[in-house]
């Protein structure tokens, strides 16, 4: 049995078959689906998922990092008030992204903080979205004395800045389809890591694993993802998804 830890069900690329695609992922195995909050606009989609499969689709809340705009207090607002209402799976996905625009690169900071501040107020695991922005964000998390429990969703990085993330304790990789890129360089990292540390992700909609690379990614294909970690470890795929699910069940526990 499998979890993505990172999935956007709820997002407009599954209008037409959003509850067969979800049927199909647990067809394959997968038994839980994290979804990250985008902002306001994606909420009303997200918990009407979680309605339909509330044993599976587990919602998070947040503001990602793209949606900081001008308005981005206006969103806060919006998270906190959820924040107040009812109990989430974390707080995500929260972060810096430097790779499309850095316009509001302070705003972004600024969030980022506030809602790890928020997290350690509710007790919150958080989702970390991380584009061009690893050392503003290592930096930030390295000025708190205290942490919450974290993901550093879709890593990509190198060893280093690996090893960097895993020195601030209780945080673990969210390893996605990028895993089975050519040259992506990142099956070299996963050689390197402790399966511990470790937990899978497709971040569907987006970046589908070989052999579908390119086309809308969907949480059936976590077993692919689950399927290279299993060679590159020279382990079986079942030990991937039960040493990964009891990750991802760890990191997620409040």
């Amino acid at each position: 049995m499998f979890i993505d830890t990172h999935t956007h069900l709820y997002s407009e690329e599954f209008n037409a078959d959003r509850i067969q695609a979800i049927n199909l992922a647990i067809e394959k195995g997968v038994t839980q689906f994290y979804m990250p909050n985008v902002d306001s606009s994606s909420i009303e989609g997200m918990l009407a998922l979680e309605v339909h499969f509330p044993e599976q689709c587990l919602p998070m809340m947040g503001l990602h990092p793209c949606s900081v705009k001008e308005n981005y207090r206006e969103e806060l607002d919006t998270v906190k008030k959820w924040l107040d209402l009812r109990r989430f799976a974390a707080i995500g996905e929260i972060g810096i992204d430097l790779y499309w625009d850095k316009t509001f690169i302070k705003e972004q900071e600024l969030a980022f903080k506030e809602q790890l501040f928020w997290a350690l107020e509710y007790n919150y695991t958080v989702v970390i979205h991380c584009r061009n922005a690893f050392d503003e964000i290592f930096s930030i998390l390295k000025s708190f004395e205290k942490l919450p429990k974290g993901i550093f969703h879709c890593f990509s990085g190198d060893i280093i800045q690996a090893q960097q993330i895993l020195s601030l304790g209780n945080f673990k990789l969210g390893i996605g389809g990028v895993v089975t890129f050519k040259n992506s360089g990142l099956d070299k990292v996963v050689e390197q890591l402790n399966m511990h540390d470790i937990v899978l992700e497709t971040d569907a909609p987006y970046l589908a694993p070989v052999p579908y690379r390119g086309k809308r990614n969907e949480s059936a294909y976590l077993p692919l993802i689950a399927n290279k970690i299993a060679q590159l470890k020279n382990i079986s795929v079942e030990e991937v998804a039960e040493i990964t699910s009891k990750n991802a069940l760890e990191i997620f526990e409040n």
